[in-house]
């Protein structure tokens, strides 16, 4: 195997692949890639078995052939060159990667690639292509309320695909965020409901491209933009019945001016417990008032003044847990809905055209 490749080049399908490969070392060809060389280019694909990734890019190909080498290793090396540098990569059947730029010389030592485990082959005959920048977009509303446990289903969000319409929804049991988008011209034979592992949706949100395909297979899902392919194994799992969870009936709304709302609640935060991260809302005909308390530390609050026109109430939530959806809300106000003390509020951005976002988030007692 022999090849010359541009720098710049590789290095961009080197970095995508360090969020693949597998760094526990739980198996040792997991923690390197396979590199494929044919046809005037190299195939890289790095898999921890859950996710896998393909990807590839020119090359000027002397010998072709196919080896495994550490990802994080190459990734490193090839880092490490001059800019604009040419490199050129051989492997004489000895299992020792030779990596030559300028005046600097490697040999980095490689395993066969009959030991790297299969990546599913996708066919992408559902023509199914979804735009980049709404699922980027969306992946955004609903990733930081997957969670992280043993509860397998919670592990991803919930995709939904539908004449004229996408889906995505995301639980930890504490929380749930729901966003949809209008999709002109979007049409299915039938509607698609997968669990996407969070990981996946971590490293689509890495890739720049202006489209997305998608289709899928009894076991795995798969996406692919432009020259990269994501596969990614499905959760055999099923999700929580979503639509039970949203308030249907939040008559108390509150209606904020979004920064403000953010920055009031960074500043009370900080005097809050570290653990809980609670707030104490207290609700009153055109004002809000909020406090935190640490035993260790001392007390903040701040009043902001709303339009508000119903019964006082007082009710605790996470600081943590309000940043996170007021960071991806791009409107100036937001809606606030109460129903009392002891239930879910509903929290939503105002006027947002051809998407929508919505947010229940659990009280806590301060």
């Amino acid at each position: 195997m022999k090849l010359t490749v541009s720098k710049n080049q590789i290095l961009e399908e080197l970095q995508l692949l360090q969020g693949i490969v597998e760094k526990r070392n739980t198996m040792p060809i997991l923690a390197n890639i396979l590199m494929d060389v044919r046809a005037g280019r190299v195939e890289l694909t790095g898999t921890d078995l859950e996710v896998g990734l393909r990807t590839s890019c020119e090359a000027r190909v002397e010998e072709e052939g196919a080896v495994t080498v550490s990802g994080k290793k190459i990734f490193e090396i090839v880092k490490s060159l001059p800019e604009q540098c040419e490199i050129t990569i051989r492997e004489n059947d000895d299992l020792m990667m030779e990596i030559l730029a300028a005046k600097s010389r490697f040999k980095v030592l490689c395993l066969p690639k009959e030991d790297y485990p299969q990546v599913p082959e996708p066919k992408f005959s559902a023509k199914i292509v979804l735009p980049m920048d709404k699922f980027r977009e969306m992946i955004d509303r609903v990733y930081y309320a997957i969670a992280q446990e043993q509860r397998y289903y919670l592990n991803g969000a919930l995709m939904i695909l539908k004449n004229n319409s996408m889906e995505l929804v995301s639980t930890d049991g504490h929380r749930l965020s729901y966003t949809s988008s209008d999709l002109e011209g979007f049409n299915l034979e039938k509607e698609t409901r997968v669990i996407v592992a969070k990981k996946t949706l971590g490293e689509l949100r890495k890739i720049s491209a202006a489209q997305l395909e998608f289709d899928a297979d009894d076991n795995n899902l798969f996406f692919k933009a432009e020259t990269r392919t994501l596969i990614s194994r499905i959760i055999e799992s099923k999700f929580p019945n979503f639509e039970a969870v949203i308030p249907k009936e939040n008559p108390h709304v509150i209606c904020l001016d979004r920064q403000e709302f953010t920055d009031a609640i960074r500043r009370v935060s900080l005097l809050s417990a570290e653990r809980s991260r609670g707030i104490k809302f207290t609700v009153k005909k055109k004002q809000v008032d909020l406090f935190s308390s640490n035993p260790e530390m001392g007390e903040a609050s701040d009043r902001l003044e709303v339009d508000y026109k119903g019964p006082d109430l007082e009710i605790g939530f996470n600081s943590q847990y309000l940043l996170d959806f007021l960071t991806t809300v791009n409107t100036e106000r937001v809606s606030f809905e109460l129903k009392d003390e002891n239930s879910a509020a509903l929290l939503k951005p105002e006027t947002e055209e051809g998407m929508k976002y919505s947010y229940v988030l659990m009280p806590m007692k301060i």
